[in-house]
């Protein structure tokens, strides 16, 4: 190894230690914003690192490319609003997925006899990154409302899908063992690219979080697997993090949704009304003003706040601060709970609160918050529906039935500021919103909670 080599590994070992230990701070939210820049760190080292190839003989079409890529790429992390991260980070997936797979094409092209060991990490390449290039695509263009966000299905669905897969997997074996079968090869992309599209049909918007989530580790696999074509040593180490993060992610989301993989990719979660057991016919809900809203809040002792999309569209989380700030200074204690999949991606509560300086010792995990809310006199929702939804408790058939949710229903009293009455993503009516103890204050999240502002100012 000549010491141009060495050189390159070294800074690829520094280059995958701050992934991992990027990785590692993203598991702590006051640590987050330092995992990110380590992250980026590492990245600006494997870009450095890459460019000390000696394969490399012009440095023009990079130099274009990195300008490109930044063009594209600073607008999209700098003027993107937090309502639409979620398809932010699709498209993310899908630009790196297209990377991968046309670093697939290439490699295949320019080798005239590509050993089978080299083939079947070329294959996997391929497959993967062309899935998710078009899965990743639809799934932006379910949260964008580009296409229907609820379930596409006809008869027969789930086995073209399996029969396309299966096909396409047999069609991967074929090249593994004839690697010169070029037509079989492009034909395989061209069948990955469908499996993308016929994945993610199905799926609905409720999903679409463990969606985003299992596609970013086929996002993983495929940069992985890049990595063992071309003996990168930092794409494999840094694909299998991103792979195996994602999967995990989503194994945490299926079970906090209470629903198996199989149950998310084909069971249609998310689209039209189903018909439950439970109806809320002939029952009411009570309406409350600003003002008695904002008594309640004012004189409680316990004020457990539940976002959720709702404050994310209407971008409300700095009057969510400001309405907790002046309930303490009333001598009033507020707490956060935040469900694993509210919003439209994990952690999206999170990030918007944190963007309003809400303190992270005040945001709560279900498991963590769940039992206080018996002795919270007020429950104060803003914008989220099915995850305080009791029929998850009690309806079997309903859609949502043992998925675990916030025991917002054990409040006191509780208040739900929401548009109007339509249903959640899961399509169904939220009975805690007919609640004997629950009050409905109507309008766009952020001027409802302006007005609950002015109201305790007056107080």
């Amino acid at each position: 190894m000549d010491a141009r080599e060495v050189v390159i590994q070294a800074i690829y070992l520094a280059s995958s230690v701050l992934f991992i230990l990027g990785l590692k701070s993203l598991s702590h939210p006051d640590k987050a914003r330092l995992g990110m820049q380590q992250a980026a760190v590492g990245m600006v080292l494997a870009i450095v690192g890459t460019l000390f190839h000696h394969e490399i003989i012009r440095f023009d079409f990079i130099a274009v490319a990195l300008i490109l890529g930044t063009v594209i790429g600073y607008p999209l992390g700098m003027f993107v609003p937090m309502t639409a991260m979620p398809q932010r980070i699709a498209i993310s997936h899908m630009f790196g997925a297209l990377a991968a797979t046309l670093v697939g094409i290439a490699e295949y092209r320019i080798n005239a006899h590509v050993p089978r060991s080299t083939m079947a990490a070329l294959g996997f390449e391929v497959l993967f990154g062309g899935l998710t290039v078009t899965g990743s695509f639809m799934a932006f263009g379910k949260l964008q409302e580009l296409v229907p966000g609820r379930p596409v299905t006809y008869p027969g669905q789930n086995a073209v899908n399996i029969a396309l897969f299966v096909t396409t997997i047999g069609m991967l074996v074929y090249v593994v063992l004839h690697p010169l079968a070029g037509g079989v090869f492009y034909t395989m992309i061209g069948f990955a690219f469908l499996i993308g599209i016929f994945m993610v049909l199905p799926i609905g918007g409720a999903d679409m979080p463990v969606v985003i989530s299992l596609l970013n580790s086929y996002a993983g696999l495929a940069s992985s697997a890049t990595g063992f074509a071309i003996g990168n040593n930092v794409l494999i180490i840094a694909g299998a993090l991103d792979g195996a993060s994602g999967f995990l992610l989503s194994v945490l989301m299926s079970k906090a949704m209470n629903r198996s993989f199989g149950n998310v990719l084909f069971g249609a979660f998310g689209g039209a009304p189903a018909a439950t057991v439970k109806t809320t016919e002939g029952l009411v809900v009570r309406p409350i003003s600003a003002d008695d809203a904002a008594l309640q809040l004012a004189y409680a002792k316990l004020v457990i706040v539940v976002p959720g999309y709702g404050m994310a569209v209407a971008q409300a989380q700095h009057q969510v601060r400001e309405l907790a700030t002046l309930i303490e200074k009333h001598g009033g204690e507020v707490k956060y709970a935040i469900h694993p999949v509210a919003g439209r991606m994990p952690g999206h509560m999170n990030v918007l609160l944190a963007e309003a300086d809400v303190p992270y010792d005040r945001l709560y995990d279900m498991d963590e918050i769940n039992d206080e809310f018996e002795r919270a006199d007020v429950g104060l929702v803003i914008g989220a529906n099915d995850v305080v939804n009791p029929a998850a408790r009690t309806d079997k058939g309903s859609p949502i039935y043992g998925m675990p949710i916030l025991n917002v229903d054990k409040a006191h009293s509780i208040i739900v500021l929401k548009r109007s009455m339509n249903p959640g993503f899961a399509g169904i009516e939220n009975e805690l919103f007919y609640d004997a103890k629950t009050s409905m204050l109507f309008g766009d999240a952020k001027t409802s909670l302006t007005r609950l502002v002015a109201a305790v100012k007056n107080l």
